[in-house]
């Protein structure tokens, strides 16, 4: 199953494979794109693309840092053996310059060990090809607590969209309920109007109608809540799909605003008014919450 995943997350792993041990940090923030950055040992440089393809496979979107890094257990192997020829070439230069400036002769061990080339070290030969694979092994683990953590946040934001968008279906349903009363109202007031200023002359009852029927076209919202119940219905199918969905829900805001400003502007009605402004906030919470998802 497909789950909904937030933008936001940490994941660390820390393994020895063949002798080495890897220490790898995953941390993630908000971003319209994926953006990665990698930070490795120089040792270990030649990896970072496979590294970051390691991600990509993982992560679409979000501004992702990771840091590794690794602590040899192979030391042992590594031979520094003494270069007895140069050493020796040292030592009598150094002593020819005590006697023949008449300075003092200090030398010492850990003055020979500074010059260049006195010691040889002998490193064994790294197989690049399997370094790597071990090294992804360790990021693939790192990467998996990374997603686990995602996934958790994403359950619970799904669950609030999903909240909060059953509170919009019901703040919808007063509206339209209210809408076709508003017309009501009107024709009522229209009709005792015309009662009042036309006192015992016969009321126009077409002309009452026309004027009803025009103002019950003006105020009309339902053109818009059937738009907006749509929208509703695709977010709740998206949740349900899963996968990347951010960009697709912030389009999809979009397109509910739209019709939560046109449908506020239709109505006249102080108390449905009031309403709308309260489908307005949870449409602003919805679209706050759309920014942390993947």
């Amino acid at each position: 199953m497909i789950l909904v995943k937030s933008m936001t997350g940490y994941g660390r792993a820390v393994e020895t494979v063949n002798g080495r041990e890897f220490t790898v940090e995953l941390r993630s923030v908000n971003n319209r794109y994926l953006d990665c950055s990698v930070k490795l040992p120089r040792s270990l440089s030649f990896g970072e693309d496979a590294v970051k393809q390691a991600v990509k496979n993982t992560i679409s979107r979000g501004k992702v840092d990771v840091f590794l890094s690794v602590r040899s257990e192979g030391a042992a192997d590594v031979k520094v053996t003494l270069n007895e020829a140069m050493a020796e070439g040292y030592l009598a230069a150094m002593k020819q310059m005590a006697q023949t400036y008449g300075v003092r002769d200090d030398i010492s061990v850990s003055v020979l060990s500074r010059m260049p080339d006195v010691f040889t070290v002998d490193k064994p030969e790294v197989d690049e090809e399997q370094l790597l694979a071990d090294m992804l092994s360790v990021v693939n683990q790192a990467l998996k607590s990374f997603d686990d953590m995602r996934s958790t946040e994403g359950k619970a934001l799904e669950t609030d969209l999903r909240s909060r968008g059953a509170t919009i279906l019901s703040l919808v349903a007063q509206v339209e309920a209210g809408s076709g009363q508003t017309v009501i109202d009107y024709r009522t007031r229209l009709e005792n109007k015309m009662k009042e200023v036309l006192a015992n002359t016969a009321i126009d009852e077409s002309r009452i109608l026309t004027e009803a029927a025009i103002f019950a076209d003006k105020v009309a919202v339902d053109e818009e809540t059937v738009r907006l119940r749509s929208h509703l219905e695709q977010m709740n199918n998206m949740l349900t799909t899963g996968g990347p969905i951010g960009r697709k829900l912030d389009f999809l805001l979009q397109e509910m605003n739209r019709e939560a400003n046109t449908i506020g502007s239709k109505c006249t009605d102080v108390r449905l008014a009031r309403i709308v402004v309260e489908i307005k906030a949870e449409l602003e919470k919805i679209r706050e919450q759309t920014q942390n998802i993947e």
